[in-house]
């Protein structure tokens, strides 16, 4: 990685801590530069616009989000267990991992009013979230360990409900009885669509 790549994945790494606190608006090159040290201009020659700096920061959550939730859930297994190793992912992600909680939740309740190029970014993946939800569910269901009429979309509107659901109690309410309430939430949703 060459010297403007580290420092564009710094700044990135920046803007991503200031974001998950303050929210995608509050970046801008400006404050940004504040907190990095660096020139306004300097800031802007590696992004162009506050969007271009906002963008940037999406797609790394996403990165992350797809390093340390999905990718170790995707190893070898059966579909329940995959399941159940992305439900954990999850919740150490938004509990432990995150200063403020899951930052694409943030983003996503940020943006969910505001039309343009990075709702339609964060839709896109957020699509794609429920769909490999839904994925792990249908193999579950050729395996025989979920009903063979198993509605695989519903499951993962279930599933993902409850991650929102531990998102909120446990950061907003500061319910210490969180991870657990999720996770029988979790085993009930299991139960149900087994066989």
């Amino acid at each position: 990685m060459g010297k403007g790549e580290q420092t564009r994945s710094m700044i990135v790494d920046q803007a991503l801590a200031l974001a998950a606190v303050e929210g995608l608006a509050a970046l801008s090159i400006g404050e940004l530069a504040k907190h990095t040290g660096l020139s306004k201009s300097g800031l802007f020659a590696h992004f162009g616009s506050k969007q271009a700096l906002q963008q940037a920061v999406l797609e790394q959550m996403v990165q992350r989000f797809t390093e340390r939730v999905v990718i170790s859930a995707l190893m070898p297994g059966d579909g329940v267990a995959r399941l159940r190793k992305l439900f954990e992912n999850y919740l150490s992600w938004a509990g432990d991992d995150q200063p403020a909680g899951c930052p694409l939740q943030a983003s996503s309740t940020e943006l969910d009013d505001q039309p343009g190029p990075l709702r339609d970014y964060l839709c896109e993946q957020q699509r794609e979230w429920l769909e490999l939800i839904a994925r792990i569910a249908a193999k579950a269901v050729r395996q025989g360990d979920f009903k063979p009429d198993l509605d695989t979309a519903q499951f993962a509107f279930g599933f993902h409900a409850i991650l929102l659901g531990y998102n909120f109690a446990n950061r907003m309410l500061r319910d210490p009885k969180a991870g657990r309430r999720a996770g029988l939430a979790f085993e009930a949703l299991i139960a149900q669509a087994a066989t």
